[in-house]
């Protein structure tokens, strides 16, 4: 098993739609960055990518970039996924926080959660979201932004692949791998 962490932070500004977890979220600011800034979405793509040992965000998507500015943080945790799948990388699960002050979140989880599961082709079972204040303590806790974290585990396909001799030959197509019976 490999495990990941992410951590993205964006600053509030006003003229932004405000995208977390992919959902346009009603509210008078939206979050500043070369992207769409969702924090949320950033924080799980770095998560992942830190538990595949391939770097960060930044190295895959650069903010100075033309064909990134503006673009959805969806199809860049598209991509993440594509690149952990060519790599034998499985998705075992997601927990992430939003820390933000206002606006109230939970309304929105359930549409977040779907929107990750549905681009990483996983389980709702498999990913875990949730927000939480600062009580009014720190940059979120004054408004001035909104931050996120995320935690993730990997497993390889050679995790799912067992040696067992005794079957040989009769997997799929006399395949080695699980022995799956007919």
């Amino acid at each position: 098993m490999r495990v990941g962490i992410g951590y993205d932070v964006h600053k509030l500004t006003e003229g932004r739609d405000l995208i977390l977890g992919g959902v346009l979220i009603p509210y008078e600011k939206g979050l500043l960055g070369h992207s769409d800034a969702d924090v949320l979405v950033h924080a799980i793509m770095d998560a992942l990518l830190g538990a595949a040992a391939m770097g960060d965000i930044g190295r895959h998507f650069p903010d100075t970039d033309p064909k990134y500015e503006g673009v959805s943080s969806i199809v860049l945790l598209r991509n993440v996924g594509k690149l952990l799948e060519e790599n034998y990388y499985l998705i075992e699960n997601i927990d992430a926080t939003i820390i933000a002050q206002r606006p109230k979140l939970l309304p929105f989880i359930n549409d977040m959660i779907q929107n990750v599961t549905e681009t990483l082709k996983l389980s709702p079972k498999q990913v875990n979201i949730k927000a939480t204040t600062e009580e009014g303590l720190g940059f979120t806790g004054s408004g001035e932004g909104i931050s996120a974290q995320a935690i993730c585990s990997l497993g390889t396909v050679a995790n799912y692949i067992y040696d067992d001799s005794s079957q040989a030959g009769s997997g799929c197509s006399g395949c080695q791998g699980c022995h799956e019976k007919r």
